[in-house]
């Protein structure tokens, strides 16, 4: 009776590294992560030779030195005598808000414009198309400049609002004063507020946090979280019975009244800009190098956003308008309710792509003189302290960082909307 056995296995010899298909792409991957690696701790090594020969050794020492320049567009308090880690982290804010603030207006105009260039309206289509090819084809910095030149032009200035012969009044009950020097607007002032909270003491990265903020938006999370439920619980009746409950007067309520409540509880009362000698004082100015670069960034991303909506949007199969139509949908609810839920999926990866480059063309803003993280670590800061190394690549690693997390949300986000196969 015979009997059947396992080969022998091989013994594991070195030269398989090589010759055996099983071992040659892991080989080959380790030698050129090793190179790689070499590489670069040669160029580091070379470097920091190069630069102790020169008397600069790499270090950090120059962020706690007086910055001594002030920053115009600024969230927080900040004086000249601050650090240079106090100027950095202002213009990091600037550069947040210009990107969160250049994101939500460029995917609004975006989806407008490309929604529109689909119509069947021949005016509206080529108007848009008009849009689309002239903010596409001119580089973004000659749009921030002449938004700029724009605003400082055709503007008027604070004196035309001064005295009985004025040119120029406030609008919106006289509590928004747009000028040449930029736009002035009401500040939410709260006559028992619940005052501020310092956080990280007296060091470079301070700032006070607003308690009656914190309270607003608690409130708001709240009401969300109940107009959720609520229309969860409507959804649930109406699968179950096929009726759906009337809850819009609920949801409106839950949103409204407990913020108004609050509100009223906190003495909130807008303080209006008042012209005082030859400028506004009071309320909250935007300097019109925040505004330029604002609609500048805006208009000229939203171009490639309705791109990229216009391309989602046809490589929806026309059934779905065709099913959509037959059960009696209006047209911009079909394209609300149907076709842009299901072109999310095409959109939102190209989309990300657009949200990064408006982040990193906010870098030229210091054409205009609004300082943002390059205008200040990448600039002043750089021209002040001869730290060309140590600047260059923190900025570089900050504006890494900024695009990494607007990626892993927007990938969050994409996975939600993604399809499931089942």
């Amino acid at each position: 009776m015979a009997t059947m056995t396992d080969p022998p296995r091989e013994s594991f010899r070195l030269s398989m590294l090589i010759y055996d298909t099983r071992y040659r792409s892991l080989t080959i991957q380790v030698i050129a992560l090793f190179a790689f690696m070499l590489l670069v701790a040669w160029i580091i090594s070379n470097t920091v030779q190069n630069l102790a020969s020169l008397g600069k050794e790499v270090e950090f020492g120059f962020f706690s030195e007086p910055a001594s320049y002030d920053i115009n567009q600024r969230l927080l308090d900040y004086t000249s005598r601050d650090t240079h880690l106090r100027a950095s982290f202002m213009g990091l804010l600037n550069t947040l808000v210009v990107a969160v603030l250049g994101c939500i207006t460029a995917t609004i105009i975006g989806v407008l414009v490309g929604v529109a260039r689909l119509s069947r309206n021949w005016l509206i289509a080529r108007i848009m198309t008009v849009y689309v090819e002239m903010f596409r084809n001119v580089p973004v910095l000659l749009w921030i400049v002449f938004a700029m030149a724009i605003l400082i032009e055709s503007l008027p200035s604070p004196r035309a609002f001064r005295g009985e012969n004025a040119t120029q009044s406030l609008i919106l009950n006289d509590s928004v004063a747009i000028t040449n020097r930029g736009v002035y607007v009401p500040e939410a002032l709260f006559s028992r507020s619940l005052g501020d909270v310092r956080l990280f003491g007296e060091s470079s990265l301070r700032f006070d946090v607003s308690l009656d903020l914190v309270a607003i938006i608690a409130v708001l999370a709240a009401s969300f979280f109940v107009f959720r439920r609520i229309r969860i619980w409507a959804e649930r009746v109406q699968n179950e019975t096929g009726n759906r409950p009337t809850t819009w007067h609920f949801q409106v309520a839950v949103l409204v009244v407990p913020t108004f409540i609050l509100l009223a509880a906190l003495g909130f009362h807008l303080g209006k800009p008042e012209l005082k000698g030859f400028n506004f004082a009071g309320g909250t100015h935007l300097r019109n190098s925040l505004i330029a670069l604002w609609i500048a960034l805006s208009l000229y991303t939203a171009a490639f956003i309705a791109e990229i909506v216009r391309g989602g949007i046809l490589a929806i199969s026309k059934g779905q308008t065709e099913a959509a139509g037959s059960l009696g949908l209006r047209p911009n609810r079909i394209m609300s309710l149907v076709i842009l839920p299901q072109a999310l999926r095409v959109i939102i990866p190209p989309l990300i792509s657009n949200y990064l480059n408006l982040t990193k063309n906010s870098s030229l803003a210091i054409a205009v003189g609004y300082l943002d993280i390059t205008g200040t670590l990448g600039g002043i800061t750089l021209n002040q302290t001869g730290r060309e190394l140590e600047c260059l690549l923190l900025l570089m690693l900050i504006y890494l960082c900024i695009s990494l997390t607007i990626s892993v949300f927007m990938n969050i986000y994409n996975k939600r909307v993604a399809l499931v196969e089942r």
